[in-house]
């Protein structure tokens, strides 16, 4: 079969298209025909070796993706059948996730454990199914189970036009909030508009506390006026943490799943207790999550951001395009 693989960390050089031994299904696995996969910035930083996480190599890249059974392992209970259009919810039990720390999808076959395959609904396609996991599934827990985003809120995202930060642009629109989508300039701020974004602060033109204050003023500290936002969703982290914090309503909510521009920030605790706020934490997503996720986007209720896709032999450039940040939304390979 062929399959995308790299042997050592590095750059796109050491990214090989090439023949792979096609794996047999155990007795509790489903091996399935992969059809599309969907790239995310952790594959970049697998490539590169930056996490510290022991990757076994050689390594197989991609945690998000769609196919088909071919065959089932000789103890897969009832419920799936060979035929069936699936996607995989990628944090293997007792190994952890596919493309980080197990081998992932960017391959024409593939096995898994039959407890994380998860029927795809009719009418959703095999792109957009690709497309949902780990960004959009990483936003919906955040988003919409722990942060519980609601209508007439006014939420500022940082980092908007990251994977996740577009994902948390449309779900937030999609529950009626106001939203203030911030991140580097031109074209990315004009498709977020486009994709529902209400307003856009470009933060390559600065930083984003002023521009924020003088368009939506200071919050006020007994709760009145209309200055600030009721929620943040910061998953930058670094030197935004603490100037963030002065963006939020009394009672309003910090929202972070990771912490791209550093984990141990200043920060100033007078904000958090002057004005209530709470931050709330979210870690990842549940097979619930991204059932939810696959129905609305069946249902026509969410439309995955979809930048590009392309065929596996494609797959270097598609990833040169992320590393390089010409990317807004899932880059897609279909295979």
């Amino acid at each position: 079969m062929r399959a995308v693989i790299f042997r050592q960390h590095g750059s796109i050089e050491e990214l090989e298209v090439t023949d792979w031994p096609e794996p047999e299904p155990g007795p509790n696995e489903v091996k399935i025909r992969v059809r599309a996969v969907a790239l995310n910035a952790f594959d970049i930083m697998m490539l590169e070796g930056s996490t510290g996480l022991k990757v076994p190599l050689p390594m197989v890249p991609c945690g998000d993706f769609s196919g088909e059974i071919v065959e089932l392992g000789a103890a897969v209970p009832a419920g799936l059948s060979v035929g069936d259009r699936v996607t995989g919810y990628p944090i293997l039990p007792e190994v952890g996730m596919m493309g980080e720390v197990a081998p992932g999808a960017a391959r024409e076959y593939l096995t898994i454990d039959a407890s994380c395959v998860l029927p795809m609904p009719d009418g959703l396609s095999f792109e957009d199914a690709a497309a949902l996991p780990v960004a959009y599934g990483t936003a919906y827990r955040m988003m919409g189970v722990r942060g519980r985003v609601a209508e007439g809120e006014r939420v500022l995202i940082l980092g908007a036009t990251g994977g996740v930060g577009v994902a948390c642009v449309q779900l937030a629109k999609s529950v009626g909030a106001e939203v203030i989508a911030c991140g580097g300039g031109g074209w990315k701020l004009d498709r977020l508009e486009e994709i529902g974004a209400d307003h856009t602060i470009d933060t390559a033109a600065g930083d984003f506390l002023p521009q924020v204050r003088e368009r939506f003023g200071k919050p006020a500290y007994d709760g009145s006026g209309d200055g600030g936002v009721d929620v943040l969703v910061n998953y930058i982290g670094g030197e935004t943490w603490a100037a963030g914090l002065k963006t939020v309503r009394r009672h309003g909510r910090v929202l972070v799943c990771g912490a791209t521009a550093g984990y141990a920030p200043a920060t100033d605790l007078r904000y958090i207790w002057s004005f209530e706020q709470s931050v709330i934490g979210s870690n990842g997503w549940s097979r619930e999550d991204q059932l939810a996720l696959m129905h609305d986007a069946a249902a026509g209720r969410l439309e995955p951001v979809i930048h590009a896709v392309r065929p596996l032999d494609e797959y270097p450039a598609a990833m040169a395009e992320l590393i390089e940040r010409r990317v807004l939304g899932k880059s897609v390979i279909t295979l």
